[in-house]
């Protein structure tokens, strides 16, 4: 099939775009130094491909269903819930299947109560756990200096204390890199602290936009960075492009503006408009990207149009599946079977 032929809206991912994003993070972040997040492409089968070009087999996870799926095609060799639960029946039933590969489920706690559902799991199956510290985005995680009495929670639970874990998700976004390198080392300054109450081998921080800044967290949790979209293109950091949203025109008004058929439900709108190449977006609504022509460069009713998403994890899980393509040849579909919860 060539990329032409697929029905729109269509999720593509350029394949070359894609290698070069996963060789040029393995120069920086090789294997162990990189914790790739499943979040930004929920897909087993590119989290596959991932894992053998990039030779990473640490992963981590934003949602149950995603461990599920890892674990289920045997991409569970370390993996890690970076986020709370309390959903203690799932994340043992995680623990069971991870303990039947051989290892074991890491998950994210920074309450008694993360804890508490923790130790439940583990009664079934082995689960260690990462002390999620809030380093200033106002989310998850504990505060620096409760986080020895956490750790010590765990430990008093039964479960194994790895490390600490916390992500300066306010920082990665920023497009001056100065003030990024800055911040981050703010913020590391107190997941150290932290962590020389805590203990543990594992320090996990970071991620896209913060990737090569990180001098102290042993491993960063980057995902976005595979795919791109127009929040981190605006960073200028030595990611291509690779994930795009192929449309037909429907419509086209003598008014000087023509719809195409995506919309609110095949991209993330989070970060603002997606951006349609070689064309001005006008609106977006729930089937329909409208964009705006003139007379030079008229459309008809049958062209194709490609647009940019702004923010590469919501527009993924809008798709079923994505089309892999080299060129204008599509060489595989890859399910997007991570959705969900």
């Amino acid at each position: 099939m060539l990329r032409a032929d697929l029905p729109t809206p269509a999720l593509v991912v350029d394949l070359d775009a894609l290698d070069h994003n996963i060789d040029t993070m393995s120069a920086v972040r090789p294997g162990p130094a990189l914790r790739p997040h499943v979040k930004a492409f929920k897909s087993t089968e590119l989290a596959g491909y991932l894992a053998d070009r990039g030779d990473h087999r640490s992963f981590c996870c934003a949602t149950l269903k995603e461990c599920e799926g890892m674990i289920g095609a045997g991409l569970g060799h370390d993996l890690l819930l970076a986020n709370e639960t309390l959903d203690h029946q799932r994340l043992a039933g995680l623990a069971v299947a991870a303990a039947s590969m051989g290892t074991g489920i890491t998950v994210a706690v920074d309450s008694a109560e993360t804890v508490e559902a923790a130790a439940r799991a583990a009664t079934r199956a082995p689960v260690s756990v990462l002390v999620d510290v809030n380093v200033g985005l106002p989310r998850c995680g504990c505060r620096p200096d409760d986080a020895a009495m956490i750790a010590s929670l765990a430990r008093t639970a039964g479960l194994e204390v790895r490390g600490v874990m916390g992500y300066e998700g306010h920082v990665v976004g920023n497009p001056d890199r100065t003030w990024r390198m800055e911040r981050v080392e703010e913020c590391m300054a107190q997941l150290r602290g932290a962590h020389d109450e805590v203990g543990g081998d594992v320090t996990s921080a970071g991620g896209t936009g913060t990737y090569d800044l990180h001098t102290w967290a042993a491993e960063v949790q980057a995902g976005s960075y595979l795919l791109m979209d127009t929040h981190y293109g605006e960073l200028g950091l030595p990611f291509r492009q690779a994930v795009f949203i192929d449309a037909t025109v429907i419509s086209v008004s003598t008014d000087h503006y023509a719809v195409a058929d995506c919309g609110l439900k095949s991209y993330g709108m989070d970060h603002g408009e997606p951006s349609m190449i070689g064309r001005t977006m006008f609106f977006s609504s729930d089937e329909h990207a409208t964009f705006v022509w003139d007379d030079a460069d008229k459309p008809a009713v049958g062209d194709r149009v490609t647009l940019i998403p702004g923010h590469v994890d919501p527009t993924v899980a809008c798709h079923e599946r994505m089309a892999v393509c080299r060129g204008d040849e599509v060489v595989a579909t890859w399910a997007v079977d991570l959705r969900n919860w």
